[in-house]
């Protein structure tokens, strides 16, 4: 296996890259991929992954190549598959269709399937080149990456506020803070995510639809996009939401996840409305457990990236629990005043050592307002901040 990578092979895979970005909104729960395939200096096949279900990178790209891909280079940012699924190996697909070299961006972070693409490939004579601009790769599927390896989604907050840090008016009124432009970037997190996450007081407090609309997205795609809706969930303790919510009468999933201490009819209830209704353990405090829930969706849905939208409270939760992995704070050029509702609901910050440091990796002006996207900084043993890393 070899890792010497040319400045053409730099070239190529950055454009498997770029073909793995366009399955971005449409892969899911597989992961983004794309595949270059090089003969002679020429492309002579690319493709990327669309749909779970339909043919990977490499086959559309072997498609497109044909007889030409005998003695080419292949371009993959991702191991190629060496299992039977919904469709054939890929790194069969590859060496039937006898390439030369294939060069790889990351290996498959399934444990189970690691490293065996490759080990097809080698033992059929084929070079095989390992890690070429791997951490673009892996941007691409932060959520297939997290599940593969933790058993858990990739979980992004989102949250709107004002300047002062404010989400919503004390009678609970919130629409809208922001512009239009940055509720499209919301709309395109809700694309790229496999489910949304939302407390029952937010759904009774603004009966949201937790939904894609085309409109909205602005894509040329959208309405192809919008075929998958991503599944909505709702942590709902006391089986609080109305029949009536909007959620309920939206296409797709809604799965109302609560915790054995509830009446059986309101179950039903709800099932006759529209909903999922699942029992989920308990934590020490009464509520749903958040690790176990996060455990439940990458398990059996398959979540990879989940979308939290959600009120101070069940926001405050997760970040105290550990649970965020990314933030995307938009804020808007306004005052709401001290009786606004905050963003976090973070109890027990008396001192300045308690504080909840960021590190922010992007922030870059969204229509009128900004866009902030930070991950919070890990916290050592003895409470202090420690020095994180940029995902």
């Amino acid at each position: 296996m070899s890792t010497d990578f040319s400045q053409a092979d730099h070239r190529y895979m950055a454009r498997a890259l770029q073909l793995a970005q366009k399955g971005l909104y449409t892969t899911d729960p597989n992961p983004r991929v794309g595949c270059v395939i090089v003969r002679d200096e020429e492309i002579v096949g690319e493709g990327f992954h669309l749909r779970a279900g339909e043919p990977h990178a490499e086959i559309h790209a072997l498609n497109a190549a044909g007889a030409r891909a005998q003695g080419a280079t292949a371009y993959v940012t991702l191991e190629p598959c060496s299992h039977t699924g919904r469709t054939g190996p890929c790194a069969v697909a590859l060496r039937e269709a006898r390439v030369s070299r294939v060069v790889v961006a990351m290996i498959d972070p399934n444990p189970e399937v690691s490293g065996r693409g490759i080990r097809i490939l080698e033992q059929a004579g084929i070079d095989v080149a390992v890690g070429l601009l791997e951490s673009e790769a892996r941007t691409l599927n932060p959520g297939f990456i997290q599940r593969m390896a933790l058993k858990r989604p990739f979980v992004r907050l989102k949250m709107a506020m004002s300047l002062d840090g404010r989400t919503a008016m004390g009678s609970g009124e919130s629409q809208w803070i922001t512009g239009p432009e940055a509720r499209t970037q919301v709309q395109r997190l809700r694309a790229r995510s496999s489910a949304i996450l939302s407390g029952v007081e937010s759904l009774i407090m603004d009966d949201s639809r937790l939904t894609l609309r085309a409109e909205q997205l602005q894509l040329n795609n959208a309405d192809d996009v919008i075929r998958r809706q991503p599944l909505r969930v709702i942590l709902d303790t006391h089986l609080r939401l109305p029949l009536a919510a909007a959620c309920l009468r939206e296409p797709g999933r809604t799965l109302v996840l609560t915790t054995p201490d509830h009446v059986e009819e309101k179950r039903h209830r709800l099932t006759q409305a529209g909903a999922e209704v699942l029992v989920l353990p308990a934590g020490s405090d009464g509520r749903i457990d958040l690790v176990a829930m996060l455990q439940w969706l990458a398990e059996n849905e398959q979540v990879n990236e989940l979308l939290v939208e959600t009120g101070a409270t069940l926001a405050g939760a997760m970040l105290d629990a550990g649970l965020i992995d990314e933030l995307q704070l938009f804020v808007a050029p306004t005052l709401l005043g001290g009786e606004a509702r905050p963003l976090f609901a973070l109890p027990g910050l008396s001192r300045m050592a308690d504080q909840r440091r960021l590190t922010i990796h992007d922030m870059r002006a969204v229509g009128r307002d900004w866009r902030i996207i930070a991950s919070p900084q890990p916290m050592s043993a003895s409470g202090a901040f420690s020095e994180s890393k940029v995902p």
